[in-house]
């Protein structure tokens, strides 16, 4: 069905689109219904869903605004609305698509379908970082949301106070939630976190401790087992900073080592192997995560840390000689690393990140739909794996290739005017050639006279049919019977009284007579094919009329049209001039926040770069004079 079909493609590119208003849109009475299938009678909506389901957005949005602003699409007003409100909303064009939203939900909604449809909207600002029109979402929700997204309202609540930092009302809020209830797993992570940071550190413990502990049978999602692994990761390094080694290994080593956060694991289970004075123990994770196996990349956090944490391993067992080439090797690594990571940042401000992006994933049309699915090639591709996972990169760079579509699309609407021009200029010259050819001819033509002349004929028909006169009607056939039967009656006339004269006068008086009564039989035909004919020229002479009176018009409103056309090709090609220069330095401005989103996060990775060396170096120092004074124990204490 076509509005579920829209419904579905639309959720699933927004997020979570409202399956409530596919009942809005219909103006349904309730939004658990089934909808009926409709089918598309406006052709301009089925044109703009063609483009939409052709993953055109921005055709399908251009053409449906202008259709609408035209009325073209009165027979699904509301439907197009819908689309239109959800497309924006993919753009990140909150406003004006919660002003559509809004609309639409107070002129045809039931209280049950507003409720989700504000929850649903409420819940996708949320995960745009648009706190506060969440929160104004929120609170127009009245109570009539079925029990499941009553929870799920609830636990939005909660996530709404957690952003503001209010952790307590967090905490009271999913209190109830957490304890049973269908995502209770989910509340008793958020709680957990809340219950930490407002200073109830056991309690919140104990919570994130039961979602870590959730067996495999039980979360049975992609979402689920990583959030299982993100509790455990917290509990892990908690217990760390609480000096608690071994619960902190028993708690990381129930992360999966198939999981995003298998090397931050790996590292911290090796800290608390450490804490609890086993260095050999701690070899095993660290090793394998220096040991450049899949998923470990180099330029990692945790493997970076991981290097020369092997190194204190191995001092810690007194392989000093190990240690110290261990502390060498990681300090060459940084270095390398620290060369690699300078040769990224300069290729990303010379725009070489960008535009590989913009070469590896073309596409046709901007959109929030578009994601990025191949890597430029760049001196070390590795270092994008950090910049390319931030939300805030992602969302700064499509907005980036947006402003690049809409510089071509002005530029080919630039194009375009130019051609409308010379079209038009075309016009008007065809129009002033023809003009007097299409006068001389419409001068040659007097509809008057022949309608004076019609009157004529139809009154002579008139008469004919009064008087009864069968032989005014008679055909050319019949025409030269009749003058034949004339001529040998005149001969006739005048060949005296023979007999044989006679005869053949009474033969020629028998077929005058068979002659008249054929007139007669087909006068009634003959007669209505005249006044059939009558108003054929009737018709014709209304068209000559109409044509007329339209070339009059056409003479007096041409003129105006190819002005009015020149004035809106000028407004336009102003326009145009005036926006591209915007979006040009809007591109170039975005371009620049882009790539100083990716070299901040780069320059972050080369600050921890310098304090890992810096650590490496003092080991190395510590090593060396360990190693000088084993050598000369006599020089101890001299100066």
């Amino acid at each position: 069905m076509l509005r579920l079909a829209l419904i579905d493609r639309l959720a699933r590119h927004t997020g979570l689109l409202l399956v409530a208003l596919a009942c809005v849109a219909g103006g349904a009475a309730h939004a658990a219904d089934a909808p009926k299938p409709k089918v598309v009678q406006d052709p301009y909506y089925g044109d703009a869903l063609f483009q939409f389901f052709q993953d055109k957005y921005f055709t399908a949005i251009t053409g449906l605004m202008a259709s609408q602003h035209f009325n073209r699409v009165p027979l699904h007003a509301d439907e197009a609305e819908l689309l239109r409100g959800g497309m924006l909303l993919s753009y990140g064009m909150h406003r004006e698509a919660g002003e559509v939203f809004a609309r639409l939900i107070d002129q045809t909604a039931t209280p049950d379908v507003r409720d989700r449809a504000w929850f649903y909207l409420a819940k996708i600002r949320y995960q745009r970082g648009f706190i506060d029109q969440a929160e104004a979402a929120m609170q127009r929700i009245a109570n009539h949301l079925p029990p499941p997204l009553q929870e799920d309202r609830v636990l939005l609540q909660g996530q709404l106070l957690m952003a503001r930092g209010d952790y307590a009302g967090a905490a009271s809020v999913l209190d109830a939630l957490a304890k049973d209830s269908k995502v209770g797993v989910y509340a008793r992570y958020n709680l957990g976190i809340a219950l930490v940071r407002s200073g109830d550190s056991a309690r919140g413990m104990a919570l994130l401790d039961d979602v870590g502990k959730t067996p495999s049978t039980r979360a049975t999602s992609e979402e689920f087992k990583a959030l299982r692994d993100k509790a455990n990761v917290a509990l892990g390094f908690a217990a760390l900073q609480d000096e608690k080694p071994e619960a902190a290994r028993s708690y990381l080593e129930r992360v999966r080592l198939s999981s995003m956060l298998a090397n931050k694991a790996l590292l911290g289970f090796g800290w608390a192997s450490a804490g609890l004075k086993e260095p050999r123990q701690a070899l095993v994770p660290w090793r394998e995560l220096t040991g450049g196996g899949p998923g470990r990349d180099p330029s990692d956090a945790a493997v970076l840390e991981a290097r020369i944490a092997v190194a204190y391993a191995y001092a810690e067992l007194g392989a000093y000689g190990q240690s110290l080439d261990q502390y060498r090797d990681a300090i060459g690594a940084f270095e390398r690393e620290n060369v690699a990571l300078d040769e990224s940042i300069a290729a990303i401000r010379a725009g070489k990140l960008l535009d590989g992006l913009l070469e590896k994933n073309p596409g046709d049309e901007m959109g929030w739909f578009w994601n990025i699915q191949e890597l430029p090639e760049l001196p070390h591709a590795g270092h994008l794996t950090q910049v390319l996972a931030r939300h805030e990169f992602q969302e700064a760079f499509k907005n980036w290739r947006d402003l690049q579509f809409l510089a071509k699309n002005l530029q080919g609407w630039s194009d375009s005017l130019s051609i409308y021009k010379e079209m038009l200029a075309n016009r008007r010259q065809a129009y002033a050639e023809r003009l007097p050819k299409v006068r001389q001819q419409a001068g040659q033509l007097d509809v008057d006279a022949m309608a004076r002349r019609r009157d004529a004929v139809a009154a002579e028909i008139d008469k004919v049919e009064a008087d009864g006169d069968h032989a005014a009607l008679a055909d050319a056939t019949r025409r030269a019977q009749i003058d034949r039967v004339a001529d040998m009656q005149a001969t006739l006339l005048g060949a005296g009284a023979d007999p044989d004269v006679a005869a053949a006068a009474e033969r020629v008086r028998r077929v005058a007579g068979a002659l008249t009564w054929q007139l007669a039989q087909e006068f009634p035909d003959r007669l209505w094919g005249a006044k059939k004919a009558l108003r054929t020229i009737d018709t014709e002479l209304e068209l000559a009329r109409a044509r007329d009176a339209a070339l009059v018009q056409a003479q007096r409103d041409e003129p105006a049209r190819q002005e009015q056309f020149a004035r809106r090709i000028a407004e336009l090609e102003a326009s145009v001039r005036g926006l591209i220069p915007r979006v040009a330095a809007l591109s170039v401005e975005q371009q620049g926040q882009v790539q100083e989103l990716a070299v901040a996060e780069l320059t972050r990775q080369k600050e921890r770069l310098v304090a890992y060396t810096m650590q490496a170096r003092f080991a190395v120092a510590q090593l060396v004079d360990r190693a000088a004074l084993a050598a000369n124990p006599d020089e101890v204490g001299k100066p």
